[in-house]
C-alpha cells in the first residue's frame, strides 16, 4: 500500500509537494467562488437563503421555524442512544474538560510591578459569542463537538450555539449521539444546517440563528472557504483541514500496531495524509504487509480512503537515523504525531512542532481522538509550526493592563517624549510635556 519514499534521494520538488499534503487538497477556483456567492446569498436573503442551500445541496426541505432542534428531538435522542455510548460520551467529556480545566487554571489574570509605581498585566475572559459546527454528511461525528465544544463551556462563552449539517436526503434528523453532547455540555441551540451556508449565517445573523464572533470547527473543503469568507467579515475562525498522521518508529515497533495506528486517521477521506517514518527498511516492509492485510477488512469507502492516504497523498519516508526521522518529522509538521520508538519518552523532547504527541504505542492514535483529553481538533497542513489546537484558549481573550503612578510616569516621560517626536506625533508629546509642566 505505501508509497515508498527515500528521504536522502527525494528533490526539493518531491519534498514541497510532499510538505503540501498532495495535489488532492487543492481548492478549484470555481468552488471557491460558489461558496463565496453562497455566503452573499445568505447575506442578503437569511433564513431562506439557508433553507434553499439545505434542499439544494443536503436533499433536505425543510422550513425556516424548522431549524432549531426541538426539545422533542433533545428528548427522543436521549432515549434513542444506547446507555454504553452515553457513558463512553460522559467519560470523553470528563476528560476533555479536565484537561482545559486545568489549562484555564494556568492562564488566569496577573499583573507585575516593573518598577515602583509602574504596573503591567493582563485580564483574561471569555470571547462573547461562538458557533460550534460539527461535521456530518456521509458519516457523523459526535467526538467533534466535543472537543470544540467543551473548551468553550469551560471558558464560560455565554453565547454558544451549535451548527450541524442533517442526514442527507433525511427529513433533517441530526445523529442523536451528537443531540446527547450537546445535552451533557448543557447547549439547546443547535441549527440544522448546510455547512458553509450555516457558517454564512453565524457570520451575518439571520432571522433564527444569531450573529456570533467566532466559528470553530472542522469541515469539508467548502466548509473551510465558507469560514475564509466569514473572516472577511469580522469573524474569528479556526479552519482546519483534512486529516494527517505522522508515525516515527524504529526496530522496536510493533508492525501490526503500527499498520492498524496508520489506518487511523487514513481512513478519514481520500484527501488525508498519512506517514511512516523510519531508519529499519524491515520495519517498513513488514507494515506495508500488514497494511495489506488489515486494510481489507474496511468497508469499501474506508479503504479506498486508506489506499489515497498512505499511497496517493503519503507513504513510507526511509531516513538514514531516528535523529533525521525527528527532523523529518518536525519538518513537516503533522496533525498527530506517535512515537513508536524505545525510548518514546526522550523522543517526545525532540518534537517541537506537531498538533498533538502521542507517545509510545500503548497510547494510539485513535484514544489522542476520542478519550485522552487533550485537544484532537488540531492545526493541519504544517500550521502546527505557528498554531495550537483547540483549547480553552480559544475561547479567551486577554485586555492588557497598565497604571502608572505620578512618579513612575516621570521616569518614563522623557524616553516618551523623544519616541514621539522621532514619528512625528506632536500630540503623543505633548500629552506628556503638559503634565511635567504641571508637575512643575
Amino acid at each position: 500500500m505505501f508509497k515508498h519514499l527515500d528521504w536522502s534521494t527525494m528533490s526539493e520538488a518531491d519534498r514541497t509537494w510532499l510538505f503540501q499534503r498532495g495535489s488532492a487538497h487543492d481548492v478549484a477556483s470555481d468552488l471557491a467562488a460558489s461558496i463565496a456567492d453562497l455566503v452573499a446569498d445568505v447575506a442578503e436573503r437569511g433564513d431562506q437563503a439557508v433553507c434553499d442551500a439545505l434542499a439544494n445541496f443536503d436533499g433536505v426541505t425543510i422550513s425556516p421555524d424548522g431549524l432549531l432542534v426541538t426539545a422533542d428531538e433533545f428528548a427522543a435522542a436521549n432515549e434513542a442512544v444506547p446507555a454504553e455510548l452515553h457513558d463512553a460520551i460522559a467519560t470523553m467529556i470528563a476528560n476533555i474538560r479536565g484537561f482545559n480545566e486545568a489549562l484555564k487554571a494556568r492562564r488566569t489574570s496577573w499583573t507585575t510591578e516593573l518598577s515602583p509605581g509602574h504596573v503591567v498585566g493582563e485580564q483574561i475572559g471569555p470571547v462573547t459569542s461562538a458557533a460550534l459546527f460539527c461535521p456530518s454528511g456521509k458519516a457523523s461525528y459526535p467526538s467533534v463537538l466535543a472537543q470544540v465544544a467543551t473548551p468553550a463551556v469551560v471558558a464560560g462563552v455565554e453565547d454558544l450555539i451549535v451548527l450541524v449539517p442533517p442526514v442527507p436526503r433525511g427529513s433533517g434528523e441530526i445523529d442523536p449521539a451528537v443531540l446527547v453532547v450537546a445535552q451533557q455540555l448543557g447547549l439547546d441551540r443547535v441549527f440544522r444546517v448546510n455547512g458553509p451556508a450555516g457558517v454564512a449565517a453565524a457570520t451575518f445573523g439571520t432571522e433564527h440563528i444569531p450573529k456570533v464572533g467566532h466559528i470553530i470547527g472542522p469541515g469539508s473543503p467548502p466548509v473551510a472557504l465558507a469560514q475564509l469568507e466569514a473572516r472577511k467579515h469580522g469573524v474569528t475562525t479556526v479552519v482546519l483541514g483534512p486529516s494527517e498522521s505522522l508515525i516515527v518508529a524504529d526496530s522496536s515497533a510493533d508492525p501490526e500496531l503500527l499498520a492498524a495506528d496508520l489506518l487511523n486517521e487514513a481512513e478519514h477521506g481520500t484527501d488525508s495524509t498519512v506517514l511512516l517514518v523510519s531508519p529499519d527498511a524491515d520495519i517498513i516492509a513488514a507494515t506495508d504487509a500488514e497494511l495489506d492485510k488489515q486494510h481489507l477488512a474496511l468497508p469499501d469507502d474506508r479503504r479506498e480512503a486508506t489506499i489515497a492516504a498512505l499511497g496517493a497523498n503519503g507513504g513510507a519516508i526511509k531516513v538514514t537515523s531516528l535523529d533525521e526521522a525527528f527532523e523529518v518529522a518536525n519538518w513537516f509538521a503533522p496533525e498527530h504525531l506517535q512515537l513508536a520508538v524505545a525510548d518514546a519518552p526522550a523522543a517526545a523532547e525532540r518534537i517541537t512542532h506537531a498538533g498533538e504527541v502521542l507517545v509510545g504505542q500503548t497510547t494510539p492514535i485513535s484514544a489522542g481522538n476520542f478519550v485522552i483529553g487533550a485537544p484532537a481538533a488540531l492545526p493541519t497542513g504544517g500550521y502546527a509550526k505557528a498554531a495550537s489546537g483547540v483549547t480553552v484558549e480559544a475561547f479567551q481573550k486577554a485586555t492588557s493592563i497598565g497604571q502608572l503612578s505620578d512618579d513612575a510616569l516621570a521616569r518614563v516621560a522623557r524616553d516618551t517624549v523623544v519616541l514621539a517626536e522621532h514619528e512625528g506625533f506632536p500630540a503623543h508629546a505633548r500629552a506628556i510635556t503638559l503634565r511635567d509642566e504641571r508637575r512643575g
